[in-house]
């Protein structure tokens, strides 16, 4: 898609957690949680990231909400004038208006919601800092919200020990929808629910970006949720980003080591079928001491010389299509 449609845009983005030592909390060290990433989100589309656990995408998720400050970079969201405004360098009034257009929901459903306060007090609260008018209306805007997402709006007065945890999901998504958000960030909304639950909320969530024109940022670990939840997919891996290409052809053309390393992971659904899979030796270094050069190199089956020594560029490949690999098989 053309800029002209572009929701959000990450330029060099950077967070990084201090590492302390002794009774003085002597800073030793930093995690290189997000580390030089730049990506873009198109209006109305779904983005994808996946990767290992600790490669940084929740962090880079919380960034984008300004749940964790950036240790550099930018990120720039399209504002109602049609501009692109950088959210770190926003004034305390624009960056409170940036902020409700940009909603989250979170993994645990339960950790979500204040067991101590009964439901329409999560949605009331964050409506009524917003100034969405009387209590009859911020109540009229919650109960039209639960039928959204197919529960009742009597159910705003129980307590969330009252719901199961795909219920509790539901809510979470229709706190997220009441502020009348552009951008969602979704991290790992269903990795907490059964099988079936992770299909119904999957469906809803498609359903409702398609109702309300939402743009969504999906994290997972699981490849085949994103895959069925995301137009393109991004590939992390300890603070950088691998790989980005479309998803409805990235099984068949996804080229970096990793990737395949993770596609190859994905259960085969066919009995008796065993496919001569690579799998990837050595553990994910310390991101403390990220090492030098490719940061997959120590893993790679693939590595050079050049690997070792020479970070690879995030390059558009010659097949077009927005398909980017950081990879020196794939650049010159």
């Amino acid at each position: 898609m053309s800029e002209a449609n572009r929701q959000l845009e990450i330029s060099g983005l950077k967070a990084y957690f201090p590492v302390t030592k002794g009774a003085f909390r002597r800073v030793v060290g930093k995690v290189h949680a997000v580390d030089d990433v730049s990506l873009y989100v198109d209006s109305g589309e779904t983005l994808g990231i996946v990767g290992e656990s600790g490669c940084g995408k929740t962090t880079l998720g919380k960034c984008i909400v300004r749940l964790c400050k950036p240790a550099g970079g930018e990120i720039r969201l399209r504002g109602a004038d049609g501009k692109m405004q950088n959210l770190l360098t926003l004034d305390r009034k624009s960056g409170f208006e940036a902020r409700r257009r940009i909603q989250m929901v979170f993994q645990d459903p339960y950790a979500a919601l204040n067991p101590m306060k009964n439901i329409f007090s999560a949605f009331d609260e964050p409506l009524r800092i917003h100034g969405f008018g009387s209590r009859a209306r911020r109540r009229s805007i919650a109960e039209q919200m639960m039928e959204t997402v197919n529960l009742q709006p009597e159910y705003l007065y129980r307590y969330p020990h009252e719901f199961s945890g795909g219920q509790r999901q539901r809510i979470c998504i229709a706190k997220a929808l009441a502020l009348n958000p552009e951008l969602i960030v979704c991290d790992e909304p269903v990795s907490a629910l059964d099988v079936s639950i992770q299909a119904q909320i999957m469906n809803l969530m498609r359903s409702l970006q398609k109702q309300f024109g939402l743009t969504y940022i999906f994290i997972a670990h699981d490849l085949s949720v994103v895959q069925y939840m995301s137009t393109r997919i991004a590939v992390m891996y300890l603070g950088k980003i691998l790989e980005i290409g479309p998803a409805e052809k990235f099984s068949e053309r996804c080229l970096h080591p990793y990737t395949k390393a993770l596609m190859e992971a994905v259960p085969v659904p066919e009995p008796g079928v065993c496919a001569d899979k690579e799998v990837l030796l050595g553990d994910v270094p310390s991101p403390v001491h990220p090492p030098s050069g490719c940061r997959f190199h120590p893993r790679c089956p693939h590595c050079t010389e050049r690997c070792r020594t020479q970070e690879p560029a995030l390059a558009e490949q010659a097949d077009g299509g927005g398909h980017f690999v950081a990879c020196h098989l794939f650049t010159p």
